[in-house]
């Protein structure tokens, strides 16, 4: 039998019966990741960020949709486009950007960056940068969950790319057989760090790699944060009742370089191909479908951008107003044999 859901009874193009102040909250949260990536843009132009940065841009629906379905004793795992992920969960964006920016108030107390944001607190447990690295440490959270009998689950996420590493299908392999309560999420941007799927995958659909393991998976749009939402919670709700682990195939497109130092547009793609995807704008499609449910107006959408720019300048005043690391730092959280 397969192990595909059955389509779920709403479209997820409607707003699944979900309060207004939720939805709204939602947009709220989009846009922010938005107008957060796009600050952490221009401090990098401006030499202020060091070292690699990843942005989130034109994935947005994915962290708000996924973070949504999460209480606060469930757990997120990542790579390194962790911004959109971390301030989704919760985590400050203030000390969100006072890690870009290598402060001591930031989330790994300026000595992470951008690639590795972490807050136990919000069980947000990293950003990793080594590709596929981090996919069988949230497998051995699963395992954790279900060694303490907790009825809570681990989302897993992870580029297309990650999908070729020898970790993923050994994690993979383990939490199906092992029954654990784990969500894979790939976040298929189509690109790798520079690399079409076609190239790089004998299989294009991501999602057929969980047929080896005879594990229940999906395929979602990943512009649409209504239909992440839905798929993603029938995911965790099953991780959780029954201990069985998913791989979601989340389909999106990222607006920006694989990294600041790359080109937007690169040798890969070209500028047609992103203004096209463009049209799919997951905050647009989001603020559409509020129009259209009659829940925000032009002047709610024009507050919220205030509002949102108001929030990004203050994570700015509050990075430049920090301390740096102290130079004792230097030898704390540091393996010595």
């Amino acid at each position: 039998m397969s192990k595909k859901p059955a389509p779920a009874a709403e479209s997820a193009s409607r707003t699944l019966g979900l309060p207004k102040e939720t939805l709204l909250a939602w947009y709220d949260d989009m846009l922010l990741v938005r107008r957060f990536e796009e600050k952490a843009a221009q401090l990098y132009g401006m030499g202020r960020i060091g070292g690699f940065c990843h942005l989130y841009n034109g994935q947005e629906a994915i962290s708000t949709g996924a973070c949504a379905v999460l209480t606060p004793d469930d757990y997120i795992i990542t790579a390194y486009r962790d911004h959109g992920l971390a301030i989704s969960r919760g985590v400050d964006p203030k000390a969100c950007m006072a890690e870009l920016l290598g402060k001591y108030t930031g989330t790994t107390k300026g000595k992470g960056g951008s690639m590795h944001f972490f807050d136990r607190e919000k069980n947000f447990l990293g950003g990793h940068a080594i590709v596929g690295s981090h996919v069988p440490i949230g497998a051995g959270v699963g395992f954790a969950i279900k060694y303490k009998g907790q009825q809570n689950v681990i989302l897993v996420f992870m580029g297309d790319g990650a999908t070729n590493i020898g970790a993923f299908f050994e994690a993979l392999g383990l939490a199906q057989l092992w029954k654990l309560p784990v969500v894979f999420i790939i976040e298929n941007n189509r690109y790798s760090m520079g690399t079409s799927v076609t190239r790089s995958s004998p299989v294009e659909d991501l999602y057929k790699k969980a047929l080896a393991f005879d594990m229940r998976w999906d395929v979602v749009d990943g512009m649409n944060v209504l239909e992440v939402y839905q798929k993603v919670k029938q995911a965790a709700d099953i991780a959780k009742k029954d201990y069985l682990p998913s791989l979601l195939e989340i389909r999106t497109y990222r607006y920006r370089g694989h990294s600041m130092s790359d080109p937007i547009h690169g040798h890969y793609r070209t500028k047609e191909e992103v203004e096209e995807q463009k049209r799919s704008d997951p905050i647009t499609l989001f603020a559409s479908i509020l129009q259209e449910e009659g829940l925000a107006d032009e002047s709610y959408f024009e507050s919220v951008e205030k509002r949102v720019k108001k929030v990004v300048e203050d994570c700015v005043t509050f990075a430049d107003q920090s301390p740096e690391p102290p130079l004792e730092e230097l030898w704390k959280d540091v393996y010595l044999p």
